[in-house]
Protein backbone atom coordinates (compact mmCIF):
# COMPACT_ATOMS: atom_id res chain seq x y z
CA UNK A 1 0.00 0.00 0.00
CA UNK A 2 1.32 3.51 -0.92
CA UNK A 3 1.34 5.93 1.71
CA UNK A 4 0.69 9.89 1.67
CA UNK A 5 1.34 12.25 4.30
CA UNK A 6 -0.99 14.85 4.33
CA UNK A 7 1.78 17.42 6.04
CA UNK A 8 4.49 19.60 3.53
CA UNK A 9 7.75 17.63 4.91
CA UNK A 10 10.79 19.68 4.94
CA UNK A 11 14.64 18.37 4.17
CA UNK A 12 17.78 19.98 5.07
CA UNK A 13 20.46 20.05 1.94
CA UNK A 14 23.66 20.07 3.54
CA UNK A 15 25.70 20.49 0.83
CA UNK A 16 23.61 24.00 -0.72
CA UNK A 17 21.58 22.22 -3.03
CA UNK A 18 19.52 24.01 -5.28
CA UNK A 19 15.23 23.91 -3.84
CA UNK A 20 13.50 20.75 -5.56
CA UNK A 21 9.75 19.46 -5.09
CA UNK A 22 9.51 16.10 -4.11
CA UNK A 23 6.46 13.71 -4.46
CA UNK A 24 5.95 11.28 -1.74
CA UNK A 25 5.44 8.05 -3.50
CA UNK A 26 7.17 4.97 -1.97
CA UNK A 27 5.68 5.81 1.56
CA UNK A 28 3.25 8.36 0.32
CA UNK A 29 2.35 10.33 -2.49
CA UNK A 30 2.06 14.27 -1.18
CA UNK A 31 4.67 17.38 -2.34
CA UNK A 32 7.63 17.72 -0.02
CA UNK A 33 9.88 20.53 -0.21
CA UNK A 34 13.80 20.41 0.29
CA UNK A 35 15.19 23.41 1.89
CA UNK A 36 18.37 24.69 1.64
CA UNK A 37 18.96 25.18 5.33
CA UNK A 38 22.73 25.40 6.68
CA UNK A 39 23.32 24.61 10.22
CA UNK A 40 25.98 27.05 10.12
CA UNK A 41 27.12 30.58 9.05
CA UNK A 42 29.90 29.77 6.61
CA UNK A 43 31.59 33.79 7.31
CA UNK A 44 31.82 32.28 11.32
CA UNK A 45 32.25 28.72 11.16
CA UNK A 46 34.99 27.66 8.63
CA UNK A 47 38.34 28.24 8.78
CA UNK A 48 40.00 30.98 7.18
CA UNK A 49 41.71 29.25 3.58
CA UNK A 50 43.88 31.02 1.38
CA UNK A 51 42.89 32.73 -2.24
CA UNK A 52 45.03 29.58 -3.56
CA UNK A 53 42.81 27.18 -2.00
CA UNK A 54 40.43 25.55 -4.89
CA UNK A 55 36.54 26.28 -4.75
CA UNK A 56 36.55 22.14 -4.35
CA UNK A 57 38.44 21.86 -0.95
CA UNK A 58 36.87 25.07 0.39
CA UNK A 59 33.24 23.22 -0.30
CA UNK A 60 34.20 20.16 0.70
CA UNK A 61 35.79 22.25 4.29
CA UNK A 62 32.55 23.96 3.98
CA UNK A 63 30.36 20.37 3.93
CA UNK A 64 32.18 18.48 6.52
CA UNK A 65 31.78 21.63 9.05
CA UNK A 66 28.20 22.02 8.18
CA UNK A 67 28.01 17.48 9.09
CA UNK A 68 29.71 18.19 12.35
CA UNK A 69 27.30 20.92 13.52
CA UNK A 70 24.34 18.71 12.53
CA UNK A 71 25.13 15.24 13.05
CA UNK A 72 24.37 13.75 16.87
CA UNK A 73 26.67 10.96 18.18
CA UNK A 74 23.45 8.73 17.91
CA UNK A 75 23.15 6.75 14.89
CA UNK A 76 21.29 3.63 13.27
CA UNK A 77 21.57 0.63 11.72
CA UNK A 78 19.09 -0.95 10.08
CA UNK A 79 20.23 -4.68 8.87
CA UNK A 80 17.72 -5.51 6.11
CA UNK A 81 18.92 -8.95 6.48
CA UNK A 82 17.69 -9.08 10.12
CA UNK A 83 14.97 -7.27 9.89
CA UNK A 84 16.26 -5.00 12.73
CA UNK A 85 17.35 -1.75 13.07
CA UNK A 86 20.16 -0.80 16.33
CA UNK A 87 20.64 2.64 18.18
CA UNK A 88 24.53 3.02 18.75
CA UNK A 89 26.11 6.05 20.87
CA UNK A 90 29.16 6.49 19.22
CA UNK A 91 29.94 2.81 19.26
CA UNK A 92 27.90 1.41 22.03
CA UNK A 93 25.15 -0.35 21.63
CA UNK A 94 21.94 0.78 23.19
CA UNK A 95 19.01 -0.96 21.70
CA UNK A 96 17.64 -3.19 18.71
CA UNK A 97 14.13 -3.32 17.00
CA UNK A 98 12.57 -5.60 14.90
CA UNK A 99 11.25 -3.96 11.87
CA UNK A 100 9.61 -4.46 8.48
CA UNK A 101 11.60 -3.90 5.02
CA UNK A 102 10.61 -3.66 1.81
CA UNK A 103 9.24 -6.37 0.29
CA UNK A 104 10.37 -7.48 -3.69
CA UNK A 105 10.75 -4.85 -6.15
CA UNK A 106 10.23 -2.52 -3.34
CA UNK A 107 13.77 -3.14 -1.69
CA UNK A 108 14.36 -0.45 1.20
CA UNK A 109 17.63 1.19 -0.49
CA UNK A 110 20.70 0.54 1.15
CA UNK A 111 23.66 3.02 1.84
CA UNK A 112 24.31 5.95 4.36
CA UNK A 113 21.95 8.76 5.05
CA UNK A 114 20.74 10.92 7.52
CA UNK A 115 17.23 11.35 9.31
CA UNK A 116 15.17 14.36 7.13
CA UNK A 117 12.19 14.99 8.42
CA UNK A 118 10.57 13.88 11.87
CA UNK A 119 6.46 14.10 12.37
CA UNK A 120 3.84 13.41 15.19
CA UNK A 121 0.49 11.76 14.65
CA UNK A 122 0.91 11.88 10.67
CA UNK A 123 -1.90 12.32 8.57
CA UNK A 124 -1.94 9.06 5.58
CA UNK A 125 -3.68 10.31 2.05
CA UNK A 126 -4.78 7.17 0.29
CA UNK A 127 -3.00 8.08 -2.97
CA UNK A 128 -5.36 6.15 -5.05
CA UNK A 129 -8.91 7.77 -3.75
CA UNK A 130 -7.49 11.15 -1.70
CA UNK A 131 -9.18 9.41 1.32
CA UNK A 132 -7.58 10.76 4.64
CA UNK A 133 -6.87 9.14 7.81
CA UNK A 134 -6.28 11.38 10.48
CA UNK A 135 -3.09 11.24 12.61
CA UNK A 136 -3.74 9.11 15.59
CA UNK A 137 -6.58 6.71 14.02
CA UNK A 138 -6.16 2.77 14.58
CA UNK A 139 -6.28 2.73 11.39
CA UNK A 140 -3.48 5.11 10.50
CA UNK A 141 -1.04 2.65 8.35
CA UNK A 142 1.65 5.68 9.26
CA UNK A 143 0.69 4.38 12.67
CA UNK A 144 2.36 7.41 15.28
CA UNK A 145 4.95 8.80 14.25
CA UNK A 146 7.27 9.20 10.98
CA UNK A 147 11.23 9.34 10.61
CA UNK A 148 12.49 9.91 6.85
CA UNK A 149 15.90 9.02 6.00
CA UNK A 150 16.44 8.94 2.07
CA UNK A 151 15.08 10.03 -0.94
CA UNK A 152 15.73 9.78 -4.95
CA UNK A 153 14.55 13.30 -5.39
CA UNK A 154 10.75 11.63 -6.26
CA UNK A 155 10.36 9.14 -3.55
CA UNK A 156 11.00 8.99 0.17
CA UNK A 157 11.81 6.27 2.40
CA UNK A 158 11.39 6.32 6.08
CA UNK A 159 10.42 4.83 9.56
CA UNK A 160 6.91 4.51 10.90
CA UNK A 161 4.52 2.84 12.83
CA UNK A 162 1.72 0.60 11.61
CA UNK A 163 -1.36 -1.00 12.81
CA UNK A 164 -0.43 -4.34 10.80
CA UNK A 165 1.62 -5.89 13.51
CA UNK A 166 1.83 -9.18 12.01
CA UNK A 167 4.25 -7.41 9.05
CA UNK A 168 7.58 -6.60 11.38
CA UNK A 169 9.57 -9.19 11.06
CA UNK A 170 8.77 -9.36 7.02
CA UNK A 171 9.31 -8.01 3.72
CA UNK A 172 6.58 -6.35 3.19
CA UNK A 173 6.12 -2.69 2.73
CA UNK A 174 6.91 -0.70 -0.38
CA UNK A 175 10.39 0.08 0.62
CA UNK A 176 9.35 1.84 4.54
CA UNK A 177 10.51 0.31 7.67
CA UNK A 178 7.93 -0.30 9.92
CA UNK A 179 8.05 -0.31 13.07
CA UNK A 180 5.80 -1.11 16.43
CA UNK A 181 4.05 1.58 17.55
CA UNK A 182 5.78 1.66 20.64
CA UNK A 183 8.90 0.93 19.32
CA UNK A 184 9.24 4.09 17.03
CA UNK A 185 8.38 5.97 20.17
CA UNK A 186 11.18 4.65 21.88
CA UNK A 187 13.06 5.64 18.84
CA UNK A 188 11.57 9.25 17.89
CA UNK A 189 12.67 10.23 21.22
CA UNK A 190 16.21 9.10 20.31
CA UNK A 191 16.60 10.63 17.23
CA UNK A 192 17.11 14.20 15.24
CA UNK A 193 17.49 15.57 12.16
CA UNK A 194 20.88 14.38 10.82
CA UNK A 195 21.38 11.57 12.53
CA UNK A 196 22.91 9.03 10.47
CA UNK A 197 21.01 5.91 9.26
CA UNK A 198 23.03 3.37 7.75
CA UNK A 199 21.45 1.05 6.02
CA UNK A 200 23.01 -2.53 4.92
CA UNK A 201 21.56 -5.96 3.01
Amino acid sequence: MLHRLAKPINFISITGLPLISLILLACGSNTLTLINKPAINPSEDTPATSSTKSSEELRVRLTESIYKKIAPSTRLVLDLDRRQVTIYKGENKIQSYPVAVGRSGWETPTGKFQVGKMLENPTWVNPFTGEKTAGGSPQNPLGDYWISFWSDGKNVIGFHGTPNRDSVGKAASHGCVRMYNEDIEQLYDQVELGTLVTVVP
